[in-house]
């Protein structure tokens, strides 16, 4: 059984959050570059603007957290990938609609992270996150097998059932007292999924339990326990089902997207989070203007809010 606990409990936690291997390098990067993989078009109405895109929410969300952005393509070479992961500083896998073991999104997302669990364990460290689509596409990779079931939870802003591990976790120790709180009884995250990660399934998985630690559950439509956020016990992996970026970046009236102070200071705080880690990462480039041609700022997105739930989104 997971242990839940209230957020009063924040401040007996954090003096023993526990430390990655200190082998992992201490230095920091200033001019971090987190990659960010693109997804191919499916809906009709977006495929006359290109083959691939990344909306612009998830640009400026790494972005606000004090990093650049590459966009990595997911229909080129396994060498081409090899040369970007030892230049980028951290990868986002994005949410959206693909086969988890079939598509160029899971090949690319396997490459990366089979370069970045080599690199960890050498010292070399590298994040990766994932959100809704990534964080599923983290646990494909890590069973070896897709165990999503119908979890639904379409269009919905919620809190999170927090487990006692949260409270200890990279991803949280250091968030206000208040926020914490805040997270547990306020609809602070926004879902929008059909498939998850039952609590049964990964607490049955040895792949996963061994891997991954629960930092929170929510309950589906149907009223199925999923597992909602994950971060890695020995590596800087981590997972949301939810969209923090959605707080800050995202409009659409007929979505239910939180606004609230504690959403945008949640959106906030993860950003600051998740680009730090990537500060970790001594990746760079070795000549700037290879960097300056490859950085996102020489696409520009096109408006789609007339057509899409995504404000602005980049093609490619």
């Amino acid at each position: 059984m997971l242990n839940y606990l209230s957020a009063f409990t924040w401040l007996l936690f954090v003096s023993h959050v526990p430390a990655l291997p200190t082998r992992f390098n201490k230095h920091t990067n200033e001019r971090p570059v987190i990659g960010i993989l693109t997804q191919i078009v499916t809906d009709e109405v977006m495929k006359p603007y290109g083959n691939t895109y990344i909306p612009a929410g998830y640009v400026k969300y790494i972005e606000s957290g004090g990093s650049r952005v590459m966009a990595i393509r997911v229909d080129d070479h396994e060498k081409y990938y090899e040369d970007v992961f030892q230049k980028i500083n951290g990868l986002l896998l994005i949410g959206g609609a693909a086969d988890l073991e079939t598509s160029d999104f899971a090949r690319v997302a396997k490459i990366f992270f089979n370069l970045a669990l080599k690199a960890n364990d050498a010292g070399d460290y590298f994040p990766i996150w994932g959100t809704c689509m990534g964080m599923q596409q983290l646990s494909v990779l890590v069973a070896g097998e897709n165990l999503l079931t119908n979890t639904p939870a379409e269009n919905e802003a919620r809190p999170l059932n927090l487990t006692a591990e949260a409270y200890q976790s990279r991803m949280f120790w250091d968030f206000p007292s208040a926020l914490m709180e805040a997270l547990t009884q306020e609809p602070l995250t926004a879902n929008f999924h059909h498939y998850g990660l039952t609590l049964e399934t990964f607490q049955e998985n040895k792949y996963l339990n061994n891997f991954f630690t629960i930092l929170s559950t929510n309950i589906a439509d149907n009223g199925a326990v999923f597992v909602s956020t994950i971060e890695a016990k020995k590596y800087p992996f981590y997972g949301v089902q939810w969209h923090p970026e959605v707080n800050r970046f995202s409009w659409d009236r007929t979505k239910t997207f939180p606004h609230s102070y504690h959403a945008v200071q949640l959106s906030t705080l993860l950003a600051q989070f998740f680009v730090n880690e990537g500060r970790r990462s001594l990746h760079h480039f070795e000549d700037p203007r290879e960097e300056d041609k490859v950085l996102i700022y020489n696409h520009t997105p096109l408006y789609t809010g007339n057509f899409t739930a995504y404000e602005q989104v980049y093609f490619f």
